[in-house]
């Protein structure tokens, strides 16, 4: 199955107060494994960008002054995501944000029913831990050294390898149910080990020797406990 997985940056927290995206980042994946595949993409947000912003994620006016408007790249962006599941985290934000610009360039919304949010999976896996993506790098292992800042393809390749680990883990991809059907035709024995001589059965019985013993041991009981539901022989 074909999944995307994205991260974006913007100029706030608000599209409809006139925030913008300014940055996003998808990587592929197939049957959970990284394909290779990434879309990644700065635009020129047409506003100032605050301080307090560029402070997460290090983007500045000058730097986005020769990038190109969202529209210019959205149907680039269409056909890169297709219509696969999207996964995020804090999926809502991105998805807001996503589609927002989708509309100011007269572009269809993504339908909601695609969004995976791995905040939500991660709230209900680890209720009362941290959920921030620097907090389940650590939890799952994964090496976050490079991320000194936000960057959308970076933070999604970081989400691709905790996603894969909120579900499961990389057992998943292993193939075994694929693998199970060959599997049944190979002898349940090893071949070295059929052609191993037969031992005969060690003899578990008492010997005649022991037998006598064990009566003399019962004989010399005082009162035991089953004389008194027997008759004497």
């Amino acid at each position: 199955m074909r999944e995307i997985i994205f991260d974006t940056e913007t100029t706030g927290l608000s599209p409809a107060g006139g925030d913008r995206m300014v940055e996003i980042g998808c990587v592929e994946l197939f049957n959970r494994v990284e394909t290779g595949r990434t879309f990644h993409a700065y635009f020129n947000p047409g506003r100032p960008m605050p301080s307090e912003a560029e402070a997460v994620h290090g983007l500045s006016d000058v730097f986005l002054s020769d990038k190109p408007q969202f529209g210019e790249r959205a149907d680039e962006l269409i056909d890169f995501i297709a219509d696969s599941p999207l996964i995020a985290h804090n999926a809502t934000f991105d998805f807001g944000f996503l589609n927002h610009e989708l509309g100011l360039c007269l572009r269809d919304p993504v339908c909601l029913s695609r969004m995976i949010c791995t905040l939500a999976m991660a709230r209900t896996r680890h209720p009362g831990a941290k959920h921030s993506l620097d907090a389940l790098c650590t939890r799952f292992g994964v090496d976050r050294s490079q991320r000194v800042k936000h960057g959308a393809l970076l933070d999604a390749q970081l989400l691709a390898q905790v996603y894969v680990e909120l579900t499961g883990g990389r057992q998943i991809g292993l193939g075994l149910v694929a693998e199970a059907g060959p599997a049944l035709d190979r002898p349940l024995v090893p071949a070295a080990a059929a052609q191993r001589p037969v031992r005969a059965p060690r003899p578990h019985s008492a010997s005649p020797a022991e037998d006598e013993r064990h009566r003399g041991f019962i004989a010399a009981m005082a009162s035991p406990l089953w004389d008194r539901y027997l008759a004497p022989i």
